[in-house]
This record gives structure tokens, C-alpha cells and sequence, in this order.
């Protein structure tokens, strides 16, 4: 195999491990930091946070970025302290929070293809400063039988891990691996390898050399894996997968002089928990998988439209009916369980809220309470992906704008630490709800006026409105979290840009909550399709509140608007509805027509009528989006293919229908 291939092949394994660890960490470390307000003993945390940042040092180790290492290794050891001293302050959480931080950079840099930057140096002696263990050089060379070739490849950390593991009475242990074509076949590679060591022991680092071409060594590459194990050499080969010639005793386990970090109770019962069996794919294969499931579904609609022509020729289609019903269950159980595998729970996306919130609160100076319900709600990744942006403008927005300063909360006859709430669940099989609530001031509507150089506004509706303004922000001055007129605006188009509804309820005196109302997924969705004059248009099905009948004898004209503007509207329920044709809303036609069928949207609350011809049926469709900015047009979200090879629009009635009714309110105020 090449040896190219292999290298990525591990990098790739790595990055995904350590994401994985770090947000572990960093939940770790800010349950420490609650645990020391509430006097709740962290012992066990400091654990969980060592394990965490050890198996980050140990990967890092493996693939060679010692900077990662650095950071890592004085982390660990000052948790190591912590452990067992029984004792750790907020002073060394926040240069643990640090370190984390720093990780995390140096990570993305792995991402984007460069080598992890060097750590500040002040963030190294701020780490050391708080471990008298520190500066203590590793013993060299750490195991008798290795190599200075292998020697000069660890670093200090590296050899302090062996060293230390030796004296606590574990074997070091190397195992020799060769990948070859076979090996490749057989499912054998250096990322299934070092995971299967990985159960063994700890894996201290992975070291590739280069070798001579030969038929053992294809590649011209081999690895030298490092291991502290408790297990004899035949074990470690045999669990490999390799012979046992490949494994040998670098250094013998003998009694340990000091005790382990970790209890044996904790890591027997560690070992004693069932293991999930879990698959790390990219999610660039979901996608392409998704693609090709798109493919199949405008082929079935070619195979109907195909099947109803032969009909109308008179062919007996009874049998192809009864296939193409069968292939179109199949392929919606397809589409579910592709769907399934692409989903991830809300929970994972909002992984690093607290981390957030920590910051703004130490930033602004104001006390908040984070609570969190999100159950186990879950969203398809890339919706989430682009959801959490708006997410962290609408939680910064709360903090600055919203929850006020201790002493005007105290002043208030308020508690001194403001609510932040964050909740979500699923609205449907097709929908997730997710707000944002906070228990500060409100929002102040003539103040927003002001800002606006508007009236002042009546409704939530119409505060939302104002808020969402391009460059509108309630600051003077701009700070480090907001003030820059730019926000709320990102956050509406964000979520109209996923097919969307961006809500808001506010009180005076009592607080605001920001509602976000999206699809679960954006690529494959159950729609209505349907024809307005001798256009077709598809609707998503979760955007429909109702599709009604429309009665010409209950239609009738409201006052008017001012010159050229008429309004129609129907009873539906006792509620006055807006109707509007959907041909004038595009203004494909200035005719009046009266059109039999109507599908009612809503808006902020408000409910707004669409008036078609037809309703040809409900369907799964393939949402194309429209990327060319000389081609977007509100209330247009996309584009599909029914079967016909034609383009057929996706309509946003949402965002139409939202400003329809702006453009009435404002023509309401100017008459």
C-alpha cells in the first residue's frame, strides 16, 4: 500500500479520536470548575480528564506532533498532581481550559493541512508553574533494548511516558508491522493495528521507517509501535493479528514503585462496560451515497412517468404498478436509514455551548446560569453544521444584550446570576424546534425604533422585523461579543436559507426567547407538488399548515391599501386570511383569477393564504439550491427534477409569505 495513503489514512483516524477526546475533556474540566462552586467533591472528574488529555498525548505521539504533546504532556501531569494531592483550584482549571484551547487550534491547523503551531511559551510555564513535577528530566535511554535509531525519534514527553509506565510495573513491548496489499485485504492497515493495540496497553508512539523494497515490504515502509502492556509479547502479536516474531520485550514489567493514577477498581470496571460497535466515516461518503439515492428517486419518477404513457396507450401496466409501488417503499426505506446514518444527536452539535458561555461570562462581567434540554433530539449533520452559527449569535446576543449586570438584577428584585435555557425537541418526524430563552430586560421596542428610524413596532412579529434589519444593533459602541450590526440579520438568513421560521416572544422587564423553527434534513424532502396557471412548483410538506377549498362566494375585498393595491381575503375558522395568488406574488400575471385551491402558510404567527389551480400530489423531491446569487429571488429555495429533465422550482412560502406581509404592513402604516 502506499505509503502516502497510509500516513493520511492515520492522520484522519487521528483528527477524529482527538475531536472526540478534546470535547470530552473540555466537559470534564467545566464540571470540575461546577463542582468546585458547589463543594461537590471533582476527584473523579480529575480522572476523567486525565484519561482524556493521556490518550490525546499518546495519539498525538503516534502520528508525530510533538507540539500537540507538549501541551498535552504538562496537562497531564498537572492533573496528575491534582489526582493525588486530592486538591484542585479554579487557578489550574482555567490554565487546564487554556491548554484545551490550545489544542484545539493546533488541531484545526492539522485539518487544514500544516503542522500544528508551537504552543505559546507563556501557556507552557503557566502549566508547569502549577506542577512540582514538571522539570523532571525522563531517565534516558528509558528501556535497555532500544534502539538510539528508535531513541531519537521520542520526544521528552515520549520518554518520560515510557519511562514512567516501566516504573509502575508495566512491559514495554515493540511491535514490528509491514503493510503490504494482503495485509490491506485482510483488513490489516496501521490504523486497524494501532487500534487493536490500543486495547492491549497504552500505545506510547507509533514510528514509521523506511526499509528496503523487498516482497515483505512492498511499500519500502514499516512501523515500530511502542507499547506499555501488562501482556506478554505473543499476546500483543497475536492480538494484531501478526506473527508472533513480531513483537518483543523491550523492557520487562516488574513491581511497581509507585501506584497507578487511576485506581484498579476504576479500571477494571472501566474495561467491564460493553463496548459500542462504531464506524467512523467521512462525511464526504454520506453525502456521495446521499447522491446517488437522489439519482434513483428522478429515475423512478421518469419510470412513472414512463409507465403512465404506456397506460394511456392502452398497455397493460398492472404488473410494472405493482414493481414501481414496491421499488418506491424501498427506496423511502432507504432514504430513512441513509438518513438515520447521517443524523447526530442536538446534544453533540451544542457540545461546546458551556465553553461559550464561560467565555462571555468572564468577558461581559455578568453571572449566568446555563441549563440545557435537548433530550435526544437529532438533526442531519449538515443542517446542524450551518444551524450553529445562528445558535452562538442568538446565546452572545442574550448574554450582552438581554441579562443584565448583577447590581441592576439585584436592583430589579432579580436573582444576581441570570437563566440562559436552551431547549429542543422534534416537532415532527420532519421539523426541529430549538430556542433560546434568557430572564433578562426585554426588548426594548422604542429604543429599537429609535435605532430603526421606524414606528414603533406592535408585535413580536414586528420587533423580530426591526432586530433583523442589515447593520441594525442597539450599541453605540461596539464590543469583543456584538455592537457591529451584525447578528441578527446572519441569524434570519441562516435559517431561511434551510427552509425555516425564525420566531420571537418578549416581555418587558421578564426576557425575550428566540425560536428557530428548521427541516431535519434539506436534501431529500417530502413535498407537495402542484400547478398555478401553467406553471409547476413544488412546497415542502413541513412548510404546509393546511391545503383548503376555496369558495368565490366567501372571497372578499378589504379596504383598500392605497392606489393600485388590493387585498383579498377568506374566513377560515372565524380568522381572516390573506389570499394571495401565487402568480401576482411572482408577478407572473397582474390578472385577476380566481384559482380553486389555496395552501396556508404561517408567518410569525400570522396566517397568509397561496392560491393554485391544482394539487398534483405529495412526493419525495431532491432539493437542488440555487448558488447563483443573479438567480436567488425570495420565496424560491431551490430547484428539482420531477422526471421530465425539466427544472421545477421549490417554493419558500415561508419567507414569501413573510415579506407579503411586510409590504402590507407598511402600506397599512402609510394609509
Amino acid at each position: 500500500m502506499n505509503p502516502d495513503v497510509q500516513s493520511a489514512e492515520f492522520v484522519s483516524a487521528f483528527l477524529d479520536e482527538a475531536d472526540e477526546l478534546l470535547r470530552a475533556a473540555n466537559g470534564h474540566l467545566l464540571a470540575i470548575e461546577t463542582a468546585l462552586r458547589t463543594g461537590a467533591s471533582p476527584r473523579r472528574l480529575v480522572r476523567e480528564a486525565f484519561r482524556a488529555i493521556h490518550t490525546i498525548k499518546g495519539l498525538a505521539a503516534m502520528v508525530g506532533f510533538e507540539p500537540i504533546v507538549s501541551v498535552s504532556h504538562r496537562m497531564e501531569a498537572l492533573l496528575r498532581t491534582a489526582d493525588r494531592s486530592g486538591s484542585v483550584g479554579p487557578s489550574e482549571v482555567e490554565a487546564l481550559l487554556q491548554g484545551t484551547r490550545c489544542i484545539e487550534h493546533q488541531l484545526q491547523d492539522v485539518t487544514r493541512g500544516r503542522p500544528p503551531g508551537e504552543p505559546e511559551p507563556a501557556l507552557l510555564e503557566l502549566l508547569d508553574r502549577f506542577d512540582e513535577h514538571a522539570d523532571v528530566p525522563a531517565a534516558s535511554p528509558v528501556a535497555p533494548e532500544l534502539e538510539p535509531e528508535l531513541l531519537a525519534r521520542l520526544g521528552p514527553g515520549e520518554q518520560e511516558h515510557l519511562a514512567q509506565g516501566i516504573a509502575e510495573g508495566k512491559g514495554a513491548v515493540r511491535l514490528d508491522f509491514v503493510p503490504s496489499h494482503e495485509r490491506a485485504e485482510a483488513g490489516l492497515t496501521i490504523s486497524s493495528v494501532r487500534e487493536r493495540m490500543a486495547s492491549m496497553g497504552e500505545v506510547v508512539k507509533v514510528i514509521p521507517l523506511a526499509v528496503a523494497v523487498s516482497d515483505e515490504a512492498p511499500g519500502g515502509l514499516s512501523f515500530a509501535i511502542l507499547l506499555l502492556t501488562d501482556a506478554p509479547p505473543e499476546a500483543v502479536a497475536s492480538a494484531a493479528g501478526l506473527p508472533s516474531s513480531s513483537a518483543r520485550v523491550l523492557s520487562a514489567k516488574r513491581r511497581a514503585e509507585a501506584g497507578p493514577v487511576v485506581p484498579e477498581t476504576d479500571d477494571r470496571a472501566e474495561q467491564e462496560q460493553p463496548q459500542r460497535a462504531v464506524v467512523r466515516v467521512d462525511v464526504s461518503r454520506l453525502d456521495e451515497a446521499m447522491e446517488r439515492l437522489s439519482a434513483l428517486i428522478v429515475t423512478r419518477f421518469r419510470l412513472n412517468r414512463a409507465v403512465t404513457k404506456l397506460a394511456a396507450e392502452g398497455a397493460n401496466v398492472r404488473e410494472l404498478s405493482h414493481l414501481l409501488a414496491e421499488n418506491a417503499r424501498q427506496l423511502r426505506d432507504m432514504r430513512a436509514a441513509l438518513l438515520r446514518v447521517r443524523m447526530v444527536r442536538v446534544a453533540e452539535i451544542l457540545e461546546r455551548v458551556p465553553l461559550i458561555v464561560r467565555s462571555l461570562r468572564r468577558s461581559t462581567g455578568k453571572q449566568v446560569k446555563l441549563q440545557m434540554d435537548v433530550g435526544a433530539a437529532e438533526v442531519d449533520k449538515a443542517v446542524g453544521e450551518k444551524l450553529f452559527p445562528a445558535l452562538i449569535h442568538l446565546v452572545r446576543n442574550a448574554i450582552d444584550h438581554a441579562l443584565e449586570l448583577p447590581e441592576e438584577r439585584r436592583a430589579a428584585g432579580k436573582a444576581e446570576e441570570g437563566t440562559l435555557t436552551i431547549t429542543c425537541f422534534e416537532r415532527s418526524n420532519t421539523q426541529l424546534e430549538l430556542s433560546v430563552s434568557d430572564d433578562g430586560r426585554g426588548v426594548d421596542r422604542e429604543a429599537i425604533a429609535r435605532r430603526a428610524g421606524a414606528p414603533v413596532p406592535k408585535t413580536d412579529a414586528a420587533i423580530l422585523e426591526l432586530l433583523c434589519r442589515p447593520g441594525l444593533s442597539t450599541r453605540e459602541e461596539a464590543t469583543q461579543t456584538s455592537g457591529r450590526g451584525m447578528g441578527m440579520d446572519i441569524v434570519k438568513r441562516i435559517i431561511e436559507q434551510l427552509g425555516g421560521e425564525l420566531l420571537l416572544r418578549t416581555r418587558a422587564g421578564f426576557g425575550s426567547t428566540f425560536t428557530m423553527r428548521v427541516p431535519l434534513t434539506i436534501s431529500i424532502v417530502d413535498a407537495f407538488s402542484l400547478q398555478a396557471a401553467e406553471h409547476r412548483f413544488v412546497v415542502p410538506v413541513s412548510m404546509v399548515e393546511e391545503v383548503i377549498e376555496v369558495d368565490a362566494d366567501r372571497v372578499y375585498e378589504a379596504p383598500a391599501l392605497g392606489r393600485g393595491h388590493k387585498l383579498h381575503m377568506i374566513e377560515r375558522r372565524g380568522e381572516a386570511v390573506p389570499v394571495v395568488d401565487l402568480m401576482a406574488a411572482f408577478h407572473f400575471s397582474d390578472e385577476e383569477v380566481f384559482r380553486s385551491k389555496a395552501l396556508i402558510v404561517r408567518r410569525a404567527g400570522d396566517p397568509i393564504a397561496f392560491a393554485v389551480d391544482r394539487m398534483l400530489g405529495q412526493q419525495e423531491v431532491v432539493v437542488r439550491p440555487l448558488e447563483d446569487h443573479l438567480v436567488r429571488t425570495v420565496g424560491v429555495s431551490g430547484a428539482t427534477d420531477l422526471g421530465d429533465g425539466r427544472p421545477t422550482l421549490v417554493l419558500d412560502l415561508l419567507s414569501l409569505g413573510g415579506a407579503l406581509l411586510r409590504n402590507l404592513d407598511e402600506r397599512t402604516s402609510r394609509s
